[in-house]
Order: structure tokens, then sequence, then C-alpha cells
């Protein structure tokens, strides 16, 4: 193999696949980056068996091969190299040169044929819709991820396929988030959960610009972004009925400035502790008290003027909670739907977006 390139796109192309990297890989191979060239393109590859990662990338090939490299040293060196066009040739005993301006490196990898091969996609159903579009959806849901390995099916989000809709839920069983958009083509009923891992990178690679293709086998899900290709196994067993805890439409909401709300709650939350996270609302007349009481730390009282006129609630809650929907949600004012001490606190946007959050004991 022989390879001219600039270093920026091949720096850039390596960042795109090796962040699922493990350095807790107890197979060797699966710490390197697999590197192929022919015609006049380079493909890299990396997988650590459940989610695999190729980028396609054009440039000079003046011969033909592959190699697999350690990932973290390789892209070290890349790094490092001046920005100028580098060649890369593989020698015999598998090992790899790398020049670039003065520069000279030698480094030794593995064979291509010891390199887990990625599922194959051929007549599998498909979807297509712009990234844009899904990123946003990602970056409206991924936080309500849970993290608790004793509950492994909520360790991924939900994504509910049904004719031109695209559904995506996540709750870690203290929230949940559900967002809904169209889907340019008609799709199919279809409904998977995509592991976390597979989420963060999707958040990390989607861009504003470009279609992606979703395609199905029994187990394995791929998302093709035309020079970025991710593959990855799914989450088996049932996602909870989200809409058995997601209560009706009340006729009274409380209207609020999502700024000031925001950042009332922010200030509350600087006096929570390990022991005591909860944060005091008082929902009242055209105004919402939030308090926080810690014992040997102090305490913190602000008023948020409201549109309300309904019952009065005192109700507590895990201030993140709260914040980490007011921080996506895009518009300046928000309607809050508060049921009463032992219930969740909604926020919807339209029939589009919507939040839960269990309540808390006040303490």
């Amino acid at each position: 193999m022989k390879i001219k390139i600039l270093k920026q796109t091949f720096l850039k192309n390596i960042q795109h696949v090796q962040n699922i990297i493990s350095s807790k890989n107890s197979l060797p191979i699966l710490s390197n980056i697999l590197i192929e060239a022919e015609k006049n393109k380079v493909t890299l590859t990396t997988t650590d068996l459940d989610i695999g990662i190729s980028s396609v990338l054009e440039t000079e090939v003046e011969e033909e091969g592959s190699i697999t490299i350690p990932a973290k040293r390789f892209n070290d060196i890349i790094k490092e190299l001046p920005d100028e066009d580098i060649i890369i040739s593989t020698m015999k005993n598998n090992s790899m040169v790398i020049k670039c301006s003065k520069c000279f490196f030698k480094i030794i990898g593995l064979p291509k044929e010891d390199f887990p091969k990625l599922p194959e996609f051929k007549d599998e159903p498909s979807v297509i819709m712009k990234q844009s579009v899904l990123k946003n959806m990602i970056c409206m849901t991924h936080f309500s991820m849970s993290h608790d390995e004793t509950r492994y099916v909520l360790n991924g989000a939900l994504f509910l396929f049904k004719g031109k809709k695209l559904a995506i839920v996540t709750t870690d069983g203290k929230r949940l988030s559900l967002v809904k958009k169209d889907i340019e083509k008609d799709g199919l009923n279809k409904a998977v959960v995509v592991p976390s891992k597979t989420i963060y990178e999707l958040n990390r690679i989607l861009g504003d610009e470009g279609d992606v293709r979703i395609m199905f086998n029994e187990n394995q899900i791929k998302f093709d972004l035309k020079n970025i290709t991710i593959i990855s196994r799914l989450i088996e067993g049932d996602f909870p009925n989200y809409e058995q805890v997601v209560p009706k439409e009340p006729q009274e909401k409380i209207m609020i400035q999502r700024g000031q709300f925001l950042d009332g709650i922010k200030r509350a939350a600087l006096l929570t502790t390990q022991d005591s996270q909860s944060v005091k609302f008082e929902i009242l007349k055209n105004k919402i008290v939030i308090s926080k009481s810690s014992p040997n730390i102090g305490e913190v009282r602000e008023e948020i003027d409201t549109a309300y006129k309904g019952y009065e609630i005192t109700v507590g809650f895990n201030p993140g909670y709260i914040m980490d929907a007011l921080k996506i949600m895009p518009q300046d004012e928000i309607a809050l739907e508060v049921f009463g001490p032992d219930k969740p606190a909604v926020m919807r946007i339209e029939d589009w977006f919507l939040y839960l959050a269990l309540p808390m004991q006040i303490v």
C-alpha cells in the first residue's frame, strides 16, 4: 500500500472512527484501526464488536493494500506531523512507514485478516431522513438515557418507526424524553433500541447537511452518512410502555419565561448536596417560588413571575432533571404542567416534544 494524503483531511477522518476504541479491549486487534487503500480512496474502520465505524475519503493511491495499526498511537503521530502532504506505505512484516517533510516514522501493525469483518447490509429495509433532523432529535433526548447496567434495555434510545413518522424515546426510570418528527419518505413499522454508545457517536458525527439512510437486519442497525457508516448491535428486550406514564394535558398550564426559570433553578441547585438533591417548587398564583435549605450550608429563595391561576402546589424535583430539558427547548416561553406533589412535571412543545420528570421528596 502507498498513499499520499493531506494531513488535516486524514486527521479528521481518523478522529471520526477512533473514538469508539476502548483502552480495556481484551483483544489487541480491537485497539487497531484498519486502513484499506483501493483505486482513489482510503477506508478507515474501527470496531469494539458492538459498534463499528467506517470513514471513506478520496485521495491519491499509488499502490493498493491494507494494514491495521494501533489507533491511538497512529492518531498521535499524524496529529504531530507538519501541515503538509503525508506519504504512507506498508512494508514487509506488517510494518508501516510514514513520511512528512523531513520526518520519518516506522510502526508495527497487524494484518487485515485478523480484523473482525463488519456485517453486510444488502436488501434490508431502510428509511432516509435529513441528518440535521436526526441530530436534533438525539440532542433533545440523549440525556434521559439510563446508565444503570441492571436495567440494560434503558441504556439506549427507542427508535419507533411508523409510516412517515419517527419517534425517539429515552428514559432512566426517573424522567422521560420523547420527540417525534416526519420522515420525508414513507418508512416502515419497526421498533428498535439503539445502545447509548451508538447514540453518542451519532450525536458527534451527524452533520447539518445531507441525508442519512437507516437500515436494519435481525439484531443490528446501520446509519449510512455517505462517507461515514456506523453499524451497531441493537439492545434486546422490551422497552417500557411510555404512553402509560404520560398524563393528559391539563386545561391550566404554568406559562413561564424559560431563561428566568433556568437561571433560578441553577442558583437554587448551588446549595444541593449528595444527600439532599431536591429543590422545592412552590407554585402559587402568578408566581413560582424556588427554594433550597441545607443544614450547615445555608438557604436560597427566589420568586419568578408566571401566568397561572390554578391550584397551589408544593413539590420537589431534582434540579438537574428540569435544567436538562430547559437547556434544549427552543422557545422563550414554556408551558409547565404540574399535577401534584407526587405526580410528574411535564413540558411539551406542540405535539412533537414531551419531557417528563418524577418528583422527589423535599429534604
